[in-house]
Order: C-alpha cells, then structure tokens, then sequence
C-alpha cells in the first residue's frame, strides 16, 4: 500500500492536470459538435441524419468553424483553471501558441475526416462524427495535452536549476571583468 502512495504522489500532479483538462475538453466538445453538425447535417443535436445544412459539401470548413469557437472556450478554462498554477508567460504569447497547436489539433481532426469523406467515400453523419470527433479528436486531444504542457503553460523554473546556476561573486564580475589577482588591462 505504501508503495501505491509513494508512486500516487509522484504522479498526482499529472492525474489532476490531466482530470481538468479532460473535463475542459468535454466543454470544447460542447461548443464543437453542435456546431459542426448543425452547418453540415442542420441538426445541432447529433440524433439523426436530418438534412442538409448550409455548409454540407464543405465539411472541413464546417469543422475550422466549429473547432475555433471550440479553442475560444478551452483557452480560458486551460489557462485559467488547468495550469493556472504555471507561468504565465504573456497573453499574446500563449494565445499565440494555443491557437497555432490547437491548429494542428485541427489539422489531425480534419485529417480524419478528409481520409473518411474522401478516400472512403463516407457521407453519412455517423461516419463523420466518428472519423472526426471521435477519432480525429482523441489523437488531437493526445497531441493538444503534450504540446500545451510543454509550450504553452509551462512549468516554473524549479529550485533545483536555480541552484546550479552560479552567481557573481563580486562587481567585476557583473561587469564582465576578471577577478584574479592580474589587473586588467584596458
């Protein structure tokens, strides 16, 4: 048992950023699929197959739609409830990113959709809501969860590093100049 806890507490962390970051996702999920479905199937809903919407020959399009209004939502609650413990670096910056990864996100997404519509010659809402916000969703989701942590909302510089980086002793070496015992020479 002591073990379990040790190895718990080693990951805790990470369970946590990862639990809120699922449920954030969910939220994204709830602003990206009624839309998506409502511009290509008329039908924000998911139910059936229930007509044609405005952008039904344009899927992809529909998608960058969706997925955008979708990043919008996800930002705030990432940035102001899963890492809102790590740094902040500068709104532009990390709105920058965010955007810019959650885009290849997209671009995995869409990928899927693409490859279903067609290479598979799948038009059906099913087949969408699969190959796109099934699939195409959870290898971005996988992808958005790295490449946030890692650029986006980024750990504190630990104390370790702190440490090992040395500190100049005197003014001189503020100033760029030797401290040994020869004078400098200028």
């Amino acid at each position: 048992m002591k073990l379990v806890t040790t190895l718990y507490r080693q990951v805790e962390h990470l369970v946590h950023e990862v639990a809120k970051f699922g449920l954030v996702g969910l939220l994204g999920m709830v602003v990206d699929l009624p839309i998506y479905n409502w511009l290509v199937f008329n039908n924000p809903l998911v139910i059936a197959d229930s007509g044609v919407g405005m952008l039904h020959h344009k899927p992809l399009t529909a998608k960058f739609i969706s997925v955008t209004a979708a990043t919008i939502a996800t930002y705030l609650g990432n940035r102001h409830w899963t890492w809102r413990h790590r740094e902040r670096t500068g709104l532009h910056r990390e709105y920058v990113l965010f955007f810019v990864l959650n885009g290849v996100g997209l671009l995995i997404a869409a990928g899927c959709l693409g490859f279903s519509r067609y290479v598979l010659d799948l038009h059906s809402w099913l087949a969408d809501n699969i190959s796109a916000n099934v699939i195409g969703l959870g290898l971005g989701t996988l992808f958005r969860f790295w490449s946030y942590r890692k650029f986006v909302f980024r750990e504190e510089i630990e104390l370790d590093e702190a440490e090992h980086t040395s500190a100049p002793d005197s003014p001189a070496e503020l100033d760029g100049e030797s401290t040994g015992d020869l004078p400098v020479v200028r």
